[in-house]
């Protein structure tokens, strides 16, 4: 296994324990990727071993549009589902906006992988701290800079995770999130 997809599943798996301890009463979660992306079936396979785990029911919704989102959604609260993991990828980052919103209007629990989503009111986030990659791409351009060959570096990958929790969010979704899941948040958002 490549450490990127390890990474990958690491978090997914991360993600839905997550979700899980802050909606425990949500036995179905739907899960939105992007299909035909090289990380999407390492998570996918990931989230669904951890979901038989918990004993959760997951129903996976392929995201390839924009144009997707409003349906994806129809259909997951028709299906049932309690709570959202959104998956890791561009479209579904880029997108972001319309996630949160739909999330908000079916008032749906929603998971993301990145920090931004929910500092724009998403629920929460767990996944590689963004500005650490920051601070790690500039030490390789450091040493880039300094005459090293880029081919000869070696391939980085995150290994600081953040929790990212709104709790303003939380409120208005009615969720009573437990004191030690506030404590655990590397972030939280009032």
């Amino acid at each position: 296994m490549r450490r990127r997809e390890f990474i990958t599943l690491l978090s997914g798996a991360k993600r839905l324990e997550l979700l899980r301890q802050v909606v425990p009463k949500a036995t179905t979660v739907a899960m939105l990727v992007e299909p035909n992306k090289p990380d999407t079936e390492p998570e996918r396979k990931d989230v669904q071993a951890a979901a038989r785990a918990i004993g959760l029911q997951l129903i996976t919704l392929d995201v390839s549009s924009g144009r997707d989102i409003e349906s994806v959604f129809a259909t997951l609260v028709q299906r049932g589902a309690g709570a959202v993991l959104v998956g890791i990828g561009s479209l579904l980052a880029s997108n972001r906006e319309s996630i949160i919103t739909l999330a908000s209007r079916y008032a749906i629990p929603a998971m993301y992988p990145l920090r931004e989503e929910v500092v724009a009111g998403g629920l929460m986030s767990y996944g590689p701290s963004q500005s650490n990659a920051y601070r790690e791409a500039g030490i390789y351009v450091g040493r880039i800079l300094k005459g090293e060959k880029p081919a000869d570096l070696p391939v980085m990958q995150s290994t600081k995770f953040e929790f990212v929790l709104n709790l303003k969010t939380a409120k208005t979704l009615g969720l009573d999130v437990p004191m030690i899941i506030q404590m655990t948040a590397d972030e939280v958002i009032e």
